[in-house]
């Protein structure tokens, strides 16, 4: 756990609060939460097994773990059916959908880009 005092937490909180683009990257930052997101984006509602599968490489610790974090931020939503068998579907949340462009253009910029000289 981070000091609230350690320049670290200092500095994060700062650039959260001062500048959009670092806001925007310490949400959805990471290798792991473009994917989710970019999946549920793709797809919509999804069970828990289904969202796994589409996502390989990432091990079932880190997927709940991001997960857990994109709906304490608000991007995701969690819908737990009590039906026998339970289950769980995520989905974006309204503010989570509000990414589409952003997502959409990192896309694009990605394929334009993914084989240039300077790689």
């Amino acid at each position: 756990m981070k000091k609230e005092n350690s320049t670290n937490s200092i500095n994060k909180n700062y650039l959260n609060e001062n500048c959009g683009m670092f806001f925007t990257l310490s949400l959805i930052g990471g290798r792991w939460k473009i994917s989710i997101l970019a999946v549920l984006l793709d797809n919509g509602s999804m069970r828990y097994g289904e969202l796994r599968r589409k996502i390989p490489g990432i091990t079932e610790r880190m997927f709940i773990a991001q997960l857990k974090e994109l709906e304490s931020d608000g991007l995701i939503t969690k819908t737990v059916y009590s039906i026998k068998p339970p289950h769980v579907e995520y989905q974006l949340s309204e503010w989570g959908l509000s990414l589409k462009n952003i997502l959409d253009q990192m896309s694009e910029w990605g394929e334009k880009n993914k084989n240039h000289p300077n790689l």
